[in-house]
């Protein structure tokens, strides 16, 4: 009977079942997540216990006065004391609107709060991290989530995970005001402290370096996007509301922070991460890593076409194309006798994208017969036909 009466409040809850219990396991520690609580609040509504469900979403509002999702709910159940309601923000007069943002707001929290990632499975995107790279953060833009993955021992485990907001017209960003957020290997590159920003931005911002490289390859423009927090009395925004940034709430942006790191953390976003077992994704490393090592093993060889077949054929790099970069390789190793070449400090992560990319990073240290160096390096490759090519090469 409850689910005819309050059938629209739990709308997600009906589509997707509720969570099998709420009871933690012994000595486990209780999730207060607000997704946490609002599945609750749907269990008890599926379950008929209605007062139990207002005493809930009274306690989160409690908790985070500011969460107007929570505050719509509990309007709705209040409402259906009185008379039957079909849609989910069934006041009178409330602004369609603003009400279809929280509608969607409440299905992406309990999809998520559903669909949580299996332990035994990873993001394909985090082939490497390297050592001093202690988490990495991946962003699913269709599932309005963010998941924090941290580097253990050199395979990623899952930490936590936050909704969040992305851009008003999607994903896939391509120029300046479309609105859209990225798709792409990022990085943290600062830490915008609260006092430095407007209220808009909420306890802090880390920006990211869109446009990277392969953007610009493509064409891509604009600037300033942004992980960064809610304005002080908006708790959360629904899930595609922002001009192009990855929002969080404050509580969550605040939790994040703690473990990101300027010039280190990457950051992945995509429009629907895809999830590979452990043994798959092992797999894919050992298999990424053997072409990076024939890589630089036919460079220490002085076998100058045998190098060459790495690259793809619409490589570039700095001012350089394919031909103009084979033409200096054949020239500068026909002057050398030896050459050894050693790589550190090496991550590798998938693109997002559907170009079949991976980006690759390491410190590079070149020592031959009449010269010695050492270079931060990134590459991009691609995968074509059978194998993988390096289409773009940079250093710093």
């Amino acid at each position: 009977m409850a689910r005819q009466i309050i059938t629209c409040v739990v709308v997600a809850a009906i589509s997707f079942g509720a969570p099998s219990t709420l009871s933690p396991a012994k000595g486990a520690r209780i999730d207060v997540t607000a997704d946490a609580l609002l599945a609750a609040v749907y269990e008890e509504i599926v379950q008929g216990h209605l007062d139990v469900a207002l005493q809930n979403i009274e306690g989160l509002i409690r908790t985070k006065p500011n969460f107007r999702l929570a505050h719509l709910i509990k309007g709705d159940l209040l409402l259906a004391r009185a008379r039957p309601i079909n849609t989910i923000g069934a006041a009178p007069n409330a602004p369609e609107a603003h009400i279809e943002g929280l509608r969607a707001e409440a299905l992406a929290r309990l999809r998520a709060y559903r669909e949580r990632p299996q332990a035994d499975r990873v993001p394909s995107y985090l082939l490497q991290l390297r050592d001093d790279q202690k988490y990495a953060v991946v962003v699913d833009t269709r599932r309005s989530r963010l998941y924090l993955y941290q580097n253990d021992g050199g395979k990623p485990r899952f930490v936590a995970d936050y909704y969040v907001s992305s851009g008003k017209n999607g994903p896939l960003k391509v120029r300046e005001g479309d609105e859209k957020t990225p798709v792409g290997v990022y990085h943290v590159t600062a830490n915008l402290p609260r006092q430095n920003l407007s209220d808009f931005y909420g306890s802090g911002a880390f920006p990211i370096n869109y446009p990277n490289e392969w953007d610009r390859i493509q064409g891509r423009n604009g600037h300033g996007i942004w992980l960064h927090g809610t304005p002080s009395d908006t708790y959360s925004r629904p899930p595609r509301s922002s001009n192009g940034c990855v929002v969080l709430a404050n509580s969550d942006l605040d939790a994040l922070a703690r473990n990101l790191q300027v010039g280190l953390t990457p950051v992945i976003i995509s429009e629907d991460v895809e999830w590979l077992s452990l043994d798959d994704w092992a797999s894919e490393r050992k298999a990424f890593g053997r072409q990076l090592e024939q890589w630089r093993s036919d460079w220490e060889s002085l076998d100058t076409e045998r190098y060459l077949a790495h690259y793809s054929k619409k490589f570039s790099a700095p001012n350089q194309d394919l031909d103009s970069w084979s033409r200096h390789k054949r020239l500068v190793n026909g002057r050398k006798s030896w050459i050894k070449v050693k790589v550190s400090k090496l991550s590798m992560f998938r693109n997002p994208g559907k170009e079949g990319l991976v980006l690759v990073s390491f410190d590079q240290e070149y020592r031959s017969s009449n010269l010695s160096n050492t270079v931060k390096k990134r590459q991009y490759w691609v995968r074509e036909d059978v194998r993988w090519r390096i289409i773009y090469e940079g250093t710093g």
